[in-house]
């Protein structure tokens, strides 16, 4: 009997914690790419890594919010 509650109720502890660093993760990592690349003189990949960082949160706060909420 106790295995088959095991089997029903799984332990999603660390679901939000994986949905937000799905969400942030990515951009922040661009961001920091783009701010090396900005400061060793590939001005434009930098500004690209910037707007693509920037697209993805926005992105990702829209659809992520959206789920999170249950909207």
């Amino acid at each position: 009997m106790i295995t088959n509650m095991i089997l029903l109720e799984p332990n999603l502890n660390g679901i939000i914690p994986l949905i937000l660093l799905i969400l942030i993760g990515p951009p922040i990592i661009l961001a920091i790419i783009g701010l090396i690349l900005f400061k060793n003189k590939l001005r434009t990949a930098g500004k690209v890594l910037f707007i693509l960082s920037g697209v993805y949160l926005l992105v990702g706060l829209g659809i992520c919010g959206i789920l999170m909420t249950g909207f």
